[in-house]
C-alpha cells in the first residue's frame, strides 16, 4: 500500500528529439524503453527544465549564455518546431491498494504534451500556465513499476527574430499564452527552443476515495487587529463509486524552538459527498484574538502559521493531505490625493514601496528552490519590500511565492500581456492579443488558485504598459473583484453584515489592476510614462523636475558586473573596454560586439550626462573599468533611492527598480549577475533603503532622515564629518536633540563643507545617525564627492595610499555552511577623541543572527582579550557549530586616511585548478561590501556560503588602495 500524498518525479529522467525516436509512446513505456548509449539519441535530461538546458546540459550545443554561443544554435524559426520537439522518458515506482488512487501532475509544460503510462496515451492540452492532473489509478502497474514518456511541443506560434532584433522579435509568441521574452528584448538575447519542455514540477500524489483540491485560506480582521477570522474552502472530490462519509479536520499550528509546534486550532467538521462527484465545503471561520500578523521586510516579522487540512473517510481511514505556510495580514491600497500614485497600506500601516522588477531566474528555466531561496534572500538583503513579476516573464513558481513569504517580500504579479507585443509595439500586431481568450482565461485561474494563499502576492495586475483585450479585462475585472470586507477599511471596527465567506472567491482579498500605468501607476491613464533607462546625473534624482508621478513602476539604469564575471561569461575577445569617443562635449562609448550583444548600456549619454567612470580618469584595462563601474554603480542606485525617499508622501509613494537581474549574463539593469555575484549598486540600494536612514541630498545638500517605522525617533543625533585625501578631517559637525516623526523625511541642516574656505576638490562624507543615550548607531552612510562642476580624477593617486588595517575573524561552521563574523579596523590612526561613534555599534542587527560587536571592538585600554572573548561567547551561545578558532590579519601601511571602497569575496581551492579558472565561491551573502573606513574606525561585517565538496574556502579582500589579493581567513 502507498503512503498517502505527493512524490516529485524530478530525477532519472531521458530526453531525445522526436524526429531521432522511431518508436511510438506505446512502444516506449510497454515492451521497447529507451537507454543512453553511444548510438542512442537518448541523454540525460533537466526535468523541471526546457530543451534547451537537456541540450546545454549534455554538450549538445554551447552554453547560449557565454560570449557569442547563442548565435551557432539553431532558432526555432529556421529550424520549425519538430527540431524542438522532444520525448521526455522516466520510470516510477507505485504499488496502490485496491482503494486508492494515483494522480499524475504536471505544474505547467510548454506548451501542449502527449503523455504515455503504461502504453495508455493521455492528452496535455495547450497553455504555457496551467496544472494539468490525470488520474491514472486504472493503468499503474500492480507490481509497482512504471514506464512514462512524454511528448513535448512548442509553441504554436513560436515567430522569428528580425535582423534588428526588437522587443519581442516579430510578436508572433503572443498568439499563444506563453512567456514572451523569448523573442528577445533590449536586455535578453531570444532563446531558441522558446521555453519548450516540463519546465515545472512533475509528481504523482496518492490519495484514499476523497481528495482535496485546491483549499482557499483567507483573513479578516475587527477590533483593530486584534480579531481575526481565518475562512477557508476547499474542494473535494469523491473517486469512488460509493457516498463517502467524511471527517474533514483543519489544524492551524505555530512553530516554536526545539522542533515542537503549538497547535492553535483544530476543529472537525462531517459531511457525505455522493459517489463521483465534486463538492465545495467552506469551514465556519477560525477565530484568532490577536494573531501575530505578517510584515513586510522592513515593517516587522513574518509570522508564519501552518494550515493543515485532512479528509478521513469512514472506512478507510486519512484518505488525503494538505498544508500551507499562512500568513495573517491585510494589504489595501487606494490613488492617494497628494500624490497621484498608489499607496499600498500593510496592516493599516502606509508602505512606501522600495522595490524592483523581475523577469525570472533563469533563461533555461533552470529554477530551483536554492536558486530561488538566494534570489529572494538578495532582494530582501536590499532592504526591498516589493518585486514585480513583469508580464512578459513567469506567473512565478510557489517556491518563488515560498521564499517571498519567508522573506517579506510583497509580489505584484502580472498576466501574460506586454504593450511591446499585444497592440503597442513596433510594428503593431496582435491589437487583440492571444488568439485563444477562453485558454488566457483558464490559464489566468489556475494561476490565481496555484498561488493564491501566499501572504506575499500584493496584487495582480493585467499587463505591462498593456491593458488586455477588453473582454478578458472585463472577466478578470470579475473574477478578481474584492469581497465586500476588502473593498474599504470602514470594517475594521465592528463586525461583517453577513456576506458570502471570502474563502468562497476566486480570490477577493487582493486587488486587480488592469495595466501597469493605469489607476496610481504612472500617470495612471496607460500613456508611455514610465522609466527612464540610462544613467543619470546622480542630484538629478533629487530634483523637482526629474519625475513627474507619484509611482514609478520602471525606472532603470547600468548594471556592469565585475571583471571575474567578465571573464568567465566571455573569451578574451570580450575583455576588452569600451572606445571612449569625443561627441562635442561628451563621451560616447563603444562597446566590443560581444558586450554589444550583451545589451551593454553605457555610462554616459552626450549631450545630458558626461561618462561617470571618466569622471574617476581613464580606465586602464578590464579590471580597471569594471572597478571603476562598481563606484558608478553604488552611487547611481543609492542617488536614485535616496532621491526617491527624500519626497516619500510629498511627491512618491513608491518606486520599482529596471531591473533587479537578468536570466541571462546581461550586462544592464542589475543588481546581482547570472553567477549571483552582487554588484556595488546592490549595496548602494541595501544602505539606501534601510528602514531608517540619514543621507545627504545632492541636490541642496541638505542632510535628511528618513523614517520609514511607525515609531517616533527621538533623542537622536546625527554626526557628519569631511575627511580629506590626507587622512585630516577639516570638517565636524554633531546636530544633537532630533526627532522625527513616524512615516516621514525631515531635512534636518545643510552640510556645508563646500561653502567653507578653500574646500578640498575630492573629499569623503561620513555620517551617522545614533541614539545620544548609548552611543548605538541607526544609520550610516558614507559618501565620495567633488566640488560642484569637479571629478574624482585625484582618487587616482591616492590609490597608492597605504593604509593598514586589521581584521579579527571567527569562523562558524555548520555542515557546508560556514558563516565568518568579522570586525575590520583602519589602524592608521586612533579614533578622534571627539567621536563617539568610531566602534560602529549598531543598534540593529547587521544581518543574520545575533552579531552584537559592541564587546569585541579593541578599546585602546589594554582590555582587548577580554573583550573579544566575551563577544565570541555570546556568539557561541546561539550557534552550535564547530568553530576554527580566533585569527587576526593584519595588512600593513604607513600611510593616515581612508580605507576606501574594501571588498570581500570568497575562493575555493581545490585539486587540478587550471589557469585563469575563476575560483569564486558563489553566491555569498554579505552583511555590508563596497564599505569604506575612516581612520580608527571599525566595522563589523558578517559573511555567510556553502562551501561546495573537496573545496577549501579563501576570505580576501580588495579595494580602491589595496591592491592584489590579501587573504584574511
Amino acid at each position: 500500500m502507498a503512503a498517502i500524498g505527493k512524490t516529485t518525479l524530478d530525477s532519472g529522467w531521458l530526453a531525445a528529439r522526436s524526429t531521432e525516436v522511431h518508436l511510438s509512446g506505446t512502444q516506449l513505456t510497454t515492451t521497447q524503453p529507451p537507454s543512453v548509449g553511444p548510438t542512442s539519441p537518448w541523454m540525460e535530461a533537466v526535468v523541471p527544465g526546457t530543451v534547451l538546458a537537456t541540450l546545454v546540459k549534455n554538450k549538445v550545443v554551447p552554453d547560449p549564455f557565454y560570449g557569442l554561443e547563442n548565435e551557432s544554435i539553431i532558432d526555432i524559426a529556421d529550424s520549425g518546431r519538430e527540431y524542438y520537439t522532444f520525448w521526455f522518458f522516466t520510470t516510477f515506482q507505485c504499488k496502490l491498494s485496491g482503494t486508492q488512487h494515483l494522480d499524475l501532475n504536471f505544474r505547467a509544460i510548454n506548451y501542449s504534451a502527449e503523455v504515455y503510462l503504461n502504453g495508455h496515451k493521455k492528452v496535455l492540452p495547450k497553455g504555457m500556465f496551467r496544472r494539468h492532473s490525470l488520474d491514472v489509478t486504472d493503468i499503474v502497474h500492480p507490481d509497482g513499476q512504471n514506464l512514462l514518456a512524454v511528448l513535448v511541443y512548442p509553441p504554436d506560434h513560436p515567430g522569428s527574430i528580425p535582423t534588428e532584433g526588437g522587443q519581442g522579435g516579430d510578436h508572433e509568441i503572443g498568439k499563444d499564452v506563453a512567456t514572451q521574452y523569448v523573442e528577445g528584448w533590449d536586455w535578453m538575447c531570444p532563446i531558441r527552443d522558446r521555453n519548450t519542455g516540463i519546465w515545472d514540477e512533475v509528481s504523482i500524489s496518492v490519495t484514499g476515495p476523497v481528495k482535496v483540491i485546491d483549499p482557499h485560506l483567507v483573513s479578516s480582521f475587527y477590533d483593530n487587529y486584534k480579531r481575526a477570522y481565518l475562512h477557508a474552502t476547499t474542494e473535494l472530490e469523491n473517486k469512488s463509486t460509493r457516498v463517502a462519509e467524511c471527517s474533514l479536520n483543519i489544524q492551524v499550528t505555530t512553530d516554536l524552538e526545539g522542533n515542537f509546534c503549538l497547535i492553535e486550532h483544530l476543529q472537525t467538521q462531517h459531511l457525505s459527498i455522493p459517489a463521483g462527484s465534486r463538492v465545495q465545503y467552506t469551514f465556519p471561520g477560525l477565530f484568532f484574538y490577536k494573531p501575530n500578523l505578517w510584515w513586510p521586510n522592513g515593517m516587522g516579522k513574518q509570522s508564519l502559521y501552518k494550515v493543515s487540512i485532512t479528509v478521513d473517510v469512514k472506512g478507510y481511514g486519512e484518505s488525503d493531505l494538505w498544508s500551507q505556510l499562512f500568513g495573517f495580514r491585510k494589504i489595501e491600497s487606494h490613488i492617494d490625493n497628494t500624490t497621484g500614485g498608489r499607496l499600498f497600506k500593510v496592516n493599516g500601516q502606509p508602505i512606501f514601496i522600495r522595490g524592483g522588477n523581475w523577469i525570472l531566474s533563469d533563461g533555461l528555466l533552470r529554477l530551483s528552490k536554492k536558486r530561488y531561496s538566494t534570489d529572494i534572500k538578495f532582494h530582501a538583503d536590499m532592504n526591498f519590500n516589493m518585486i514585480r513579476c513583469w508580464g512578459g516573464g513567469l506567473a512565478e513558481r510557489p517556491e518563488f511565492y515560498h521564499y517571498c513569504d519567508i522573506y517579506g517580500l510583497l509580489v505584484w504579479q502580472e498576466f501574460w500581456i506586454t504593450g511591446d507585443v499585444d497592440g503597442r509595439g513596433v510594428p503593431v500586431s496582435n491589437p487583440n492579443g492571444p488568439l485563444d481568450h477562453d485558454l488566457f482565461l483558464l490559464c489566468a485561474r489556475d494561476t490565481v488558485k496555484l498561488l493564491r494563499n501566499h501572504p506575499s502576492l500584493a496584487l495582480w495586475v493585467g499587463g505591462n504598459e498593456q491593458i488586455p483585450p477588453d473582454d478578458i479585462n472585463k472577466a478578470l475585472k470579475q473574477d478578481l473583484r474584492l469581497h465586500p470586507h476588502f473593498e474599504s477599511s470602514l470594517n475594521e471596527g465592528g463586525e461583517t453584515p453577513v456576506l458570502r465567506d471570502p474563502s468562497q472567491y476566486l480570490d477577493g482579498a487582493r486587488i486587480y489592476i488592469q495595466g501597469s500605468m493605469w489607476d496610481g501607476f504612472a500617470n495612471g491613464k496607460g500613456d508611455f510614462t514610465d522609466g527612464p533607462y540610462e544613467i543619470q546625473n546622480p542630484e538629478d534624482f533629487f530634483k523637482d523636475d526629474f519625475y513627474k508621478y507619484g509611482f514609478n513602476p520602471e525606472v532603470g539604469s547600468v548594471g556592469m558586473p565585475v571583471s571575474a564575471t567578465i571573464r568567465a561569461t566571455m573569451p578574451p575577445e570580450g575583455w576588452q573596454i569600451p572606445l571612449f569617443k569625443k561627441v562635442s562635449n561628451y563621451y560616447q562609448e563603444v562597446p566590443n560586439p560581444i558586450w554589444e550583444y550583451h545589451k551593454y548600456i553605457p555610462y554616459s549619454k552626450p549631450g545630458k550626462v558626461h561618462d561617470q567612470i571618466l569622471l574617476y580618469g581613464s580606465p586602464k584595462d578590464l579590471n580597471d573599468f569594471c572597478l571603476k563601474a562598481q563606484l558608478v554603480n553604488y552611487i547611481q542606485y543609492r542617488a536614485l533611492l535616496e532621491g526617491w525617499t527624500s519626497r516619500m508622501w510629498t511627491k512618491y509613494t513608491g518606486v520599482l527598480i529596471w531591473k533587479t537581474q537578468n536570466p541571462w549574463t546581461g550586462l544592464r539593469g542589475q543588481f546581482y549577475d547570472h553567477l549571483l555575484d552582487q554588484t556595488a549598486g546592490f549595496y548602494g540600494c541595501r544602505c539606501a533603503a534601510e528602514p531608517i536612514h540619514v543621507q545627504l541630498n545632492l541636490a541642496t545638500y541638505l542632510l535628511e532622515v528618513v523614517n520609514t517605522t511607525s515609531e517616533e525617533l527621538s533623542d537622536i543625533a546625527i554626526e557628519a564629518s569631511v575627511w580629506d585625501l590626507e587622512g585630516t578631517c577639516p570638517y565636524y559637525k554633531v546636530h544633537e536633540k532630533l526627532s522625527v516623526p513616524p512615516k516621514s523625511t525631515v531635512p534636518i541642516a545643510e552640510m556645508k563643507y563646500p561653502k567653507s574656505k578653500n574646500p578640498k576638490p575630492v573629499y569623503f562624507l561620513l555620517l551617522k545617525l545614533y541614539r545620544m543615550s548609548d552611543d548605538r548607531i541607526i544609520s550610516r552612510n558614507f559618501y565620495w564627492l567633488h566640488l560642484s562642476g569637479g571629478d574624482y580624477k585625484l582618487l587616482e593617486p591616492y590609490r597608492k595610499k597605504t593604509v593598514p588595517l586589521k581584521i579579527i575573524s571567527q569562523v562558524f561552521i555548520k555542515g557546508t555552511t560556514n558563516e565568518m563574523h568579522m570586525l575590520v579596523e583602519n589602524t592608521s590612526k586612533k579614533p578622534e577623541p571627539k567621536s563617539r561613534t568610531y566602534r560602529n555599534d549598531f543598534a540593529t542587527e547587521q544581518g543574520d543572527g545575533d552579531f552584537d560587536v559592541a564587546s569585541m571592538h579593541s578599546t585602546h585600554d589594554g582590555a582587548d582579550k577580554k573583550h573579544k572573548a566575551s563577544w565570541f561567547q555570546k556568539i557561541s551561545r546561539h550557534f552550535t557549530k564547530e568553530s576554527d578558532g580566533l585569527r587576526v590579519a593584519e595588512i600593513n601601511g604607513s600611510d593616515i586616511g581612508v580605507a576606501f571602497f574594501l571588498h570581500f569575496s570568497v575562493h575555493g581551492l581545490k585539486k587540478g585548478h587550471k589557469e585563469g579558472e575563476d575560483t569564486r565561491i558563489l553566491p555569498v551573502h554579505y552583511s555590508d561590501n563596497y564599505f569604506s573606513l575612516v581612520p580608527g574606525e571599525a566595522m563589523p561585517i558578517k559573511i555567510s556560503f556553502e562551501v561546495p565538496p573537496g573545496v577549501t574556502p579563501r576570505v580576501t579582500l580588495d579595494g580602491w588602495n589595496y591592491h592584489g589579493v590579501h587573504t584574511v581567513h
